[in-house]
């Protein structure tokens, strides 16, 4: 919907509590033709009676034929129309490591990749570095100093840091630097826009520095950036639904998403477990809790369809604890699709599941996957009409007209 004027208006404060639980890239594709996708093949008692209890369906990111990136993926699932609403990695992230940007800020989110002598990349996230190397690299990245600017480099996981650009009249119209395969080059920094000349060239300023300071380093001998933003400043949970919002994620780039929208984060957790009991711990002091899986993302993009049905089955397995507080409305669903086949996100539609005990319709279904759905009640849907609906399932929403 994403209509905020509209539901400013008809969001009510009241008891009742949501949880939605993000499978990061749940949707998939079958190994073969009328094969399991990874979602069916995964063994899910729980998610299946929810899905015979409750309603479910197929929810478009973006709409039919796009696949959305994490930013805009999460956007949608939080009801801001991810196409108006657009914002930069760079921001995602500097937000989520609780970097605090200013007006004059440029972010932009770093990977550190391998590259060979002929400057060609041969692994675009570094083989995964340990943070602790992450951040041995990012000290010597601050070394670098360029006139004009203030420059920060922050660590963030694994390969990933944060590049902060801070001077006046700085613009968001770059391209971002991985050329997204194998055996191609990094791109140089071009601006997109009129008057994003001189970030560019301030931009390829950097990078050159930054191969030149990482050359003797193996495997993070290089940088590729993406995501140029600046803070947008977008309309807080509270103000427009009324909700007290809880953050449980792990990865800096989703607690920064939820930031934005006004959510409070939990800080120092590093698993299911413990965003379990987070949220056992935190269950009266907020109506809203996101809960946000990765690796069911992150096996679909290396490829590994027993590993992402493990990390399907690892959310199946914690659902009783979730169970045990009687939420009012529980959703689960994923920003996107990763098909294992693919390595990548992909347009096809998301399962979605709505659970709102003795308010919802019945399906006639066997369980929760990509077939099922298909015959659920909610059918296919926009994923940013989400939130309407959750508040209306938990009765936080008066009645629109006389």
């Amino acid at each position: 919907m994403s209509d905020f004027d509209t539901i400013r208006e008809l969001a009510i404060a009241a008891e009742t509590k949501i949880v939605m639980l993000v499978m990061d890239g749940l949707g998939g594709l079958p190994r073969e033709t009328n094969g399991p996708t990874e979602l069916e093949y995964a063994r899910t008692p729980n998610l299946d009676r929810l899905a015979q209890e409750g309603s479910i369906g197929l929810s478009y990111p973006i709409s039919p034929g796009i696949a959305p990136g994490s930013g805009p993926g999460h956007l949608g699932l939080f009801g801001y129309d991810p196409v108006r609403y657009l914002i930069g990695r760079g921001v995602l992230e500097a937000v989520g490591i609780g970097f605090p940007l200013t007006p004059d800020d440029l972010a932009a989110r770093g990977n550190f990749c391998t590259v060979d002598e002929n400057l060609l990349i041969t692994d675009r996230r570094a083989g995964r570095i340990p943070t602790e190397k992450c951040v041995q690299l990012v000290g010597k990245l601050r070394s670098i100093q360029i006139p004009g600017l203030e420059v920060f480099v922050e660590p963030v996981q694994e390969h990933r840091f944060v590049l902060v650009f801070r001077g006046k009249d700085l613009s968001d119209a770059l391209n971002e630097t991985d050329p997204q395969k194998v055996g191609l080059a990094p791109l140089a920094v071009r601006a997109q826009a009129p008057g994003a000349e001189r970030t560019a060239e301030l931009a390829n300023q950097w990078i050159a520095a930054a191969r030149e300071t990482l050359k003797s380093e193996h495997p993070a001998n290089m940088v590729t950036l993406r995501g140029w933003a600046k803070e947008p400043g977008l309309p807080g949970y509270r103000e427009v639904y009324k909700l007290r919002a809880a953050a449980l994620a792990v990865y800096p780039m989703y607690k920064g998403l939820a930031s934005l929208v006004g959510m409070e984060l939990v800080q120092g957790l590093h698993n299911l477990d413990e965003q379990m009991s987070a949220l056992e711990a935190r269950w009266a002091d907020y109506d809203f809790f996101f809960i946000h899986h990765k690796y069911t993302d992150s096996r679909g993009e290396d490829g590994n369809f027993e590993a992402k049905a493990a990390e399907i089955e690892k959310v199946d397995a914690i659902l009783p604890r979730l169970l045990a507080l009687k939420p009012d409305v529980l959703i689960v669903t994923g920003d996107h699709s990763t098909p294992a086949g693919w390595k990548a996100h992909s347009w096809h539609p998301v399962p979605t599941l709505l659970y709102a005990p003795g308010l919802t319709r019945r399906n006639e279904v066997s369980g929760f996957g990509e077939t099922e759905c298909l015959k659920g009640s909610l059918g296919f849907f926009q994923a940013k009409d989400l939130m309407p609906m959750a508040l209306a399932y938990a009765r936080r929403l008066n009645k629109f007209g006389a």
